[in-house]
């Protein structure tokens, strides 16, 4: 589980090695949905039965069917007041270790031609956050009292796993995220890039950037207050966000201040500039600022190779600029806007010159 990059790939990891641990045939772990009162499996492990799927979409089951997981912390099944693992077997003589007998796991235990199951509660927080379910096949020994004891360490650990996991996540969540907005940062776009770029050279997948300025903002902070400010920041990363989600696969991100980008790969340039131009139609009708500029540049919009995620960055730059000093209210596209273009060109500058150092700071 430590080794986990993802929240579901340590529940993965952990219910293939309880399972191993437990000599089970097969193993699964769920999350009780509190809100929505069931349980779901997040994945199922080891010898499936028909319907069963190692990571199901949509595998529920009412916690009116399964009410043990509401009583975790009462009832004669606990001990020193924390819950522990009980067992259940597929014949009619109830449940192993005193736990509670629940009619619809002995039902599912035959139906699926396992001979016994023992069942840990998650905890979390001192709330139960799930449960670690266990079987065996037919024909093999079923589980006792020591291996329900077993299980309620193994549950103990895999809780242990899931909150650093959990934290973890929320750290590279924090690390990624812009906190006004909610879109994604400066961090998380370059990272983006990367790999935008790797799959550009290894299958030619076109690569897009959407660079965006706000006109006006710091007339709004200035006469109406920073929080009008940022409420026009907030409505525009919204605008954004629902532009982008017309693009599969796309980032939309606040770099800093009042500059935003939309970052896409596998979608060809001229559907990009098509939600470029609604992006700049809907900005206009935010009811605060004068509108935003935009620059587009993309590796399938003729302007050359573009062999890194710096050069692209600094053509759509580069074309943001020239909307903005022509206070156009349509995208300008890096590649279509004319030799002639003065600020295009200066895309084309080598590296450290002065005005490549006075446009584009802080560009990396």
């Amino acid at each position: 589980m430590a080794a986990a990059r993802t929240p579901m790939e340590a529940v993965a990891a952990a219910a293939a090695a309880a399972r191993l641990a437990l000599g089970g045939s097969m193993s699964a772990v769920s999350r009780w949905e509190r809100d929505r009162g069931r349980l779901r499996v997040l994945v199922n492990d080891g010898e499936l039965a028909p319907g069963e799927e190692p990571q199901p979409r949509n595998e529920v089951y009412s916690v009116a069917d399964f009410p043990e997981i509401v009583e975790f912390l009462h009832g004669r099944w606990t001990e020193g007041g924390e819950p522990h693992a009980w067992v259940e077997t597929a014949d009619a003589g109830g449940p192993v270790n005193g736990g509670p007998y629940c009619h619809q796991r002995v039902a599912a235990l035959r139906r699926r031609g396992r001979s016994s199951c023992v069942v840990a509660p998650i905890m979390l927080h001192g709330l139960a956050w799930g449960e670690l379910y266990v079987a065996r096949a037919t024909g093999k020994p079923v589980f006792d009292r020591a291996d329900a004891e077993f299980a309620t360490v193994l549950a103990a650990l895999i809780a242990a796993g899931i909150a650093q996991t959990e934290r973890l996540a929320e750290v590279r969540r924090l690390a990624f995220t812009d906190p006004l907005t909610g879109l994604a940062n400066r961090r998380a776009v370059d990272a983006r890039l990367e790999e935008a770029f790797e799959r550009h050279r290894e299958e030619g997948a076109p690569v897009s950037l959407v660079v965006c300025d706000l006109n006006g903002l710091k007339k709004v902070n200035d006469q109406l207050g920073h929080a009008v400010g940022d409420r026009l920041l907030v409505g525009f990363g919204s605008v954004l966000s629902l532009c982008g989600a017309e693009l599969p696969g796309s980032l939309a991100a606040r770099l800093g201040g009042d500059e935003f980008c939309l970052l896409t790969v596998g979608v060809a340039a001229d559907e990009v500039v098509r939600v470029a131009e609604e992006l700049c139609e809907r900005a206009k009708r935010l009811g605060l600022g004068d509108g935003v500029a935009v620059g587009v540049a993309s590796t399938d919009a003729g302007i050359g190779p573009v062999q890194s995620a710096r050069r692209l960055f600094r053509l759509a730059d580069a074309a943001q600029y020239r909307a903005k000093a022509l206070g156009s209210e349509r995208p300008v596209v890096a590649g279509r806007a004319g030799a002639e273009d003065p600020v295009v060109r200066l895309a084309d500058e080598p590296p450290g010159t002065e005005t490549e150092r006075r446009r584009f700071r802080g560009r990396g």
